[in-house]
């Protein structure tokens, strides 16, 4: 599926990594269900891989019900 729901809006997988990072990407894979509970509402968690460079890779999550995000950097 390459849109979903977030916080009541229909989102493209580069909005869903826009969201993530707070700017702009310049490439973002399809969305996927990230199999874990949101630590702040208990909502699901969304996960997009997306470049916010030529030279990185990141996976970001988004909860679907509210404002939580996350990558995976270390």
């Amino acid at each position: 599926m390459s849109n979903r729901v977030v916080q009541g809006r229909m989102v493209t997988p580069e909005k869903l990594a826009e969201l993530v990072e707070g700017e702009p990407v310049l490439e973002a894979e399809s969305i996927t269900d990230a199999d874990r509970d949101c630590p702040d509402c208990g909502g699901d968690v969304i996960s997009v891989g997306y470049m916010p460079s030529v030279t990185e890779f990141v996976t970001g999550y988004k909860c679907q019900d509210c404002d939580w995000s996350a990558d995976d950097r270390d």
